[in-house]
């Protein structure tokens, strides 16, 4: 090595003022960080890093009801007293009325073989169903579940829900649809982000209080929405739901919110959970 060939100091003199440097070198080096002012754009980094940090929202559990476990839950509502659900899968997709304290089907209609059903909403005393990729909306009437429309989209059809004026549709991206409740044209879109990064695999929605609620499919996350911006608002984890359901993100994930819009009570459940659980929300810190 090229370090044996260097001549070795051999006066003592030397040595003394090399080591007295080496001293005052490593105590300047270690001389407090607090002392010293911190870079402007370190302290503007850090606090701009954390202000945009997204609130997640904790919650807990109010009451459980019964759910039937064989139901891959599409899309849920809650209206009256009953919840209303769509479920999915070819050959098994259904419509359904269902008593919210014993959990049993009080009315239920099947979908075609050849339709798997997705998200439900309701709108004027009725009921409109979408389809995974069959391309058609279905409008029935709310009491007695009886088709009266239908409906052709372009995208694939997943979530659904109303905010008074507009229906508001997801298809699995990042994007919202806005449609006309009347012609079911598309009237507009937005694109959801959490801190400048899309959220895809957007579906089953609930509009609540000025925010759309939705499932992110493959996770047990609720995103809170601005329906303008597209902003995520904030998020609800429900790992220890999907846990106690005996869930999974493959198998039985997280999906189904529905909204009492007379008492505020929020219900979530998911594909073959046994229970629907009313939660209550706690404001982010």
């Amino acid at each position: 090595m090229m370090i044996q060939h260097k001549p070795i100091i051999s006066s003592p003199v030397v040595l003394c003022i090399i080591l007295l440097c080496a001293a005052l070198s490593g105590a300047l080096e270690s001389t407090p960080a607090s002392n010293k002012p911190l870079p402007e754009l370190s302290q503007n980094t850090a606090t701009s890093h954390y202000a945009a940090a997204t609130p997640v929202q904790s919650y807990k559990v109010v009451a459980i009801y019964p759910h039937d476990s064989r139901a891959y839950t599409q899309g849920l509502f809650f209206r009256e007293g009953y919840l209303y659900e769509g479920t999915g899968l070819y050959g098994q997709s259904t419509l359904r009325k269902i008593d919210l304290k014993t959990g049993k089907t009080v009315m239920s209609i099947k979908l075609s073989p050849k339709i798997f059903g997705e998200g439900i909403t309701f709108w004027e005393n009725k009921i409109v169903q979408l389809t995974w990729r069959a391309g058609k909306g279905f409008v029935y009437s709310k009491d007695s579940l009886q088709l009266v429309d239908q409906f052709d989209y372009e995208t694939e059809g997943w979530g659904i829900t109303y905010d008074g004026k507009r229906l508001i549709m997801s298809d699995g991206t990042a994007r919202l649809h806005f449609l006309s409740p009347v012609t079911f044209q598309k009237t507009g879109q937005v694109t959801v982000y959490d801190q400048n990064k899309p959220v895809t695999k957007l579906n089953e929605l609930e509009y609540i209080n000025g925010s759309i609620y939705a499932n992110v499919w493959e996770t047990n996350r609720i995103a809170i929405i601005d329906p303008k911006s597209g902003q995520v608002r904030s998020w609800i984890n429900l790992d220890k739901l999907t846990h106690i359901s005996g869930g999974s993100i493959a198998k039985k994930p997280l999906n189904g919110i529905a909204h009492d819009e007379q008492t505020g009570r929020i219900f979530v459940t998911g594909k073959l959970w046994p229970k629907v659980y009313e939660i209550k929300l706690i404001p982010a810190n």
